[in-house]
């Protein structure tokens, strides 16, 4: 019937909290931005929204570079996806298993009730995070020592707080669950995935050398696995096989169906990219380019790699600046899957990289062509421009990115990519906009407030140019004021950058 968490904290106050938790991971470089790969996972997430009791709620979905087995939703409707749970899972539907167990948590309150009890606990939201740092400036003494301690206080206050807002009962686990279970057969995905992936988690922990703690993976400190869980969940989804159909009716949810009564809903299948999504993850959440070649290498020892792996080796190599051979490994498989855009989009980069820039242009304008509005193309395309150079090259780029600006204010790769091409066209304005976006989302909202103040400053804005950053510069303020109020320093602030910032606060006054 409701519950007093939702009276501690506004929707719109949700979604704050939940973009600068993200920002801040961004910031300390936790986060994997890949347009493909965010294009995928949410993909799959909305898939999964779009059946909850949440859609109303807007969901981000995003993923981490960290290997080890988590995930966890926060505040507004974030969700983050650990790369090791992706590459330990077999298929997507056990990674929207993991999703929809997420968004359930959501949908049923628990992350704000876990909220309720840190602040009745005197652990304010976020204000643990944001302590760390004051503490690890003032013990660290500047330098290199200053910037690591701060990082590591960062990760242990997220890791308190992720935690605190983890600490669910048996009983929100179990609802969770059962949610899921259902939301996964609503979006057509397999019912049985969530406790194959459990099963795959119970045999991770009796692998655990000794059993130590800091063996077992991160999703079972916040998720334990036992067998009688395991069961419940083999259960719900026989039970979801086997209760009665009912078609032919106005709405899957109508309450005047009777109970253990379930509208059929068609297995529809998975996006077919799985495979590849994941390792393209192995490749990019890799130490280095390098050390992700290798690890394909030492795979190919072991047995001949499958087709998706041969796309993540040509994608390690990329990565690398092996060009030529990335070519080598993609052309083959193009041949053999013509309609898998992301090896075009792969091949791409790789005949741009040998300079074969009007292959490059014609695979891409032919994708763009047929894909219109595909954000991760469009960055694609751009960044080969931005690449290459020259006025010409940016105002293309820039045209092939302006359809999408409307959509891109929270991205910050698009941001970047755009500003460079602006930069390269000539536009200074737009391109100083874009950075300052890119900043913000990146966690520092200071240097986006001096970058906006910069542009304030100049004599040839018009009208339109003004007021936007004058938007922007009342947006980021309040936020900047906090961070000065509880004493938190920007280590990649410059010697000059306090001087300037407190001029550019003093003239809001």
């Amino acid at each position: 019937m409701g519950s007093s968490a939702a009276r501690i904290i506004t929707p719109a106050e949700q979604r704050e909290y939940g973009a600068m938790t993200l920002a801040q991971l961004r910031r300390f470089d936790y986060t994997l931005d890949d347009p493909l790969l965010a294009d995928w996972l949410q993909g799959v997430g909305n898939r999964l929204v779009a059946s909850s009791d949440a859609n109303s709620t807007p969901f981000t979905f995003f993923l981490l570079r960290e290997r080890e087995i988590n995930a966890f939703a926060t505040l507004g409707g974030y969700v983050a996806v650990n790369s090791g749970l992706v590459l330990t899972a077999e298929r997507e539907d056990e990674v929207a298993a993991v999703l929809a167990h997420e968004v359930s948590h959501v949908s049923q309150s628990h992350v704000l009730r876990a909220v309720e009890r840190a602040q009745r606990d005197q652990l304010p939201i976020l204000l643990a995070m944001l302590g760390a740092i004051v503490v690890a400036q003032k013990a660290g003494g500047g330098g290199n020592s200053s910037s690591n301690a701060t990082m590591a206080a960062v990760a242990g206050a997220q890791g308190l707080m992720v935690q605190r807002q983890l600490d669910y009962s048996r009983s929100n686990e179990s609802e969770a669950d059962r949610v899921g279970i259902r939301l996964l057969a609503r979006a057509g995905y397999d019912p049985n995935a969530m406790a194959g992936f459990f099963e795959r988690m119970e045999t991770a922990m009796r692998a655990n050398r000794g059993g130590d703690r800091e063996q077992t993976p991160d999703y079972l400190l916040t998720h334990p696995v036992t067998g009688s869980r395991i069961a419940e969940a083999k259960a719900r989804a026989a039970q979801m096989s086997s209760a009665p159909v009912v078609t032919n009716i106005a709405s899957r949810d109508n309450p005047l169906l009777p109970p253990g009564v379930r509208v059929q809903v068609a297995q529809r299948s998975a996006s077919g990219m799985f495979d590849y999504a994941k390792e393209r993850m192995r490749a990019l959440s890799a130490s280095t380019p390098t050390q992700a070649v290798q690890e394909y290498e030492r795979l190919a020892t072991r047995r001949p790699l499958s087709d998706a792996q041969r796309y993540g080796e040509a994608v390690a190599r990329l990565a690398a600046g092996q060009f030529a051979q990335a070519n080598t490994a993609l052309a083959p498989l193009l041949q053999k899957h013509p309609d898998n855009w992301w090896l075009a989009v792969g091949m791409a980069e790789a005949d741009n990289g040998i300079g074969h820039r009007a292959d490059a242009d014609s695979r891409l304008a032919a994708l763009l062509h047929r894909m219109p509005g595909n954000r991760a193309i469009a960055i694609a395309y751009a960044q080969i421009l931005n690449q290459r150079g020259g006025r010409d090259a940016g105002q293309r780029a820039v045209e092939i990115l302006r359809p999408l600006a409307a959509d891109g204010g929270d991205d910050p790769t698009f941001q970047s990519t755009l500003g460079r091409a602006a930069e390269q066209a000539g536009d200074s304005i737009r391109a100083g906009e874009a950075y300052a976006q890119a900043a913000y989302l990146n966690g520092n909202p200071r240097r986006a407030l001096l970058q906006l103040h910069t542009l304030k400053n100049r004599s040839d804005l018009d009208y339109y140019a003004r007021t936007r950053i004058d938007a922007r510069i009342a947006a980021i303020t309040p936020e900047v004021l906090d961070m000065r109020k509880q004493g938190i320093q920007d280590m990649d602030a410059g010697p000059n950058d306090d001087r300037n910032l407190r001029q550019a606060l003093d003239s809001l006054r």
